[in-house]
């Protein structure tokens, strides 16, 4: 199947006004892409209108309100007459009392969309989703070049045998596993029905500055929050901040940048991709180059092989101090 090499192409994004979705909205519409932005409400699409106000006035982008995304009909209306789909929407978090309360919207609305696409995506070519690095490792795995072969299946065993009791990231990983081998069987499945190829992208940790709507410290997106209270109140999220997480990470807008190449790229279709800027490292790293000093070099922790990446995106990636000293810039510009 042929990726989406012209510009004059309707790209749903789903999630529309969420930490990752936002930067890519602003990426595919500096290359020419019409957006369809989908959100939960119309309320929420107000602030993606005003962000990309010059985009909306020309009706270059546009925003469509989807309900509950759980629900199988959500995205009906929503796939019609778009040439492409990326689909970011999936709970990120870390406060679920059962595991089902984050797998369960997680693999409804993964399907959800797919299945939409089935029925009446006519004009799709490509659909993107967004996984997690969180569905490749095992939660408590220290080891080097992990690959697109890999899964996550010790968080899925924990959360069947633990319930509730299960480790937060432990349930989260398991619903970005889940999602994606039920989006894979749910392609595999539909093959002979299917006129799109599928694309999954998995980032690992997911940092820089914000272009969603965020009115506090407080209504940060999870990782950026987590990275604010490491740097600026050495609020450590992991047992030792010299040793945990220890894993990869990426700059937003790189992540952004890999969405809209896996739309552009024929050799993407049909592929998994890990998409990395770094591994490992630790919290203290951030706190050293936000004091100016230096991170150490680490022989912790995993390193992901993006050989694949290399091979199809050709991603150059930000550096650790590109996207600290553009996070606290950020930060420093909203009085925090």
């Amino acid at each position: 199947m042929p990726a989406l090499t012209t510009k004059n192409n309707t790209i749903l994004i789903t999630g529309a006004n969420g930490f990752v979705a936002s930067w890519v909205i602003d990426t595919l519409l500096k290359r020419g892409y019409t957006v369809r932005a989908a959100v939960r409400t119309e309320v929420k699409g107000q602030y993606i209108l005003e962000q990309f106000k010059s985009y909306s006035e020309t009706g270059k982008i546009q925003v469509v309100a989807v309900g509950d995304i759980a629900k199988e009909t959500a995205f009906d209306d929503a796939v019609k007459d778009v040439d492409g789909i990326i689909h970011t929407a999936s709970p990120v978090h870390l406060g679920s009392g059962e595991p089902s309360e984050i797998i369960e919207p997680a693999v409804n609305g993964t399907l959800g969309i797919l299945k939409s696409a089935l029925k009446f995506g006519v004009s799709v070519k490509r659909i993107i989703v967004t996984s997690s690095c969180a569905a490749v490792k095992e939660r408590q795995e220290t080891r080097t070049n992990i690959d697109e072969t890999s899964w996550n299946e010790s968080s899925i065993v924990e959360c069947e045998e633990k319930g509730k009791n299960a480790h937060p990231l432990d349930m989260y990983s398991a619903s970005k596993t889940i999602a994606e081998k039920r989006a894979w069987e749910f392609v595999a499945e539909h093959a002979s029905e299917i006129k799109w190829d599928f694309v999954v992208i998995t980032p690992p940790w997911i940092f820089g500055p914000p272009l969603q709507e965020v009115t506090s410290v407080e209504t940060l997106n999870s990782s950026n929050m987590y990275w604010y209270k490491a740097v600026f109140e050495g609020n450590f999220f992991g047992a030792n901040p010299e040793t945990d997480p220890a894993h990869g990470w990426i700059d937003v807008r790189d992540a952004a940048e890999a969405h809209a190449r896996a739309l552009e790229e024929p050799t993407a279709g049909g592929e998994r991709i890990i998409v990395c800027a770094g591994s490992p490292w630790v919290w203290q790293d951030f706190c050293d180059i936000a004091q100016g000093v230096d991170p150490k070099i680490h022989s912790i922790g995993n390193t992901f092989n993006t050989a694949k990446e290399h091979s199809i995106l050709g991603l150059e990636y930000r550096t650790m101090k590109e996207m600290t000293d553009d996070t606290l810039a950020y930060i420093t510009k909203k009085g925090w």
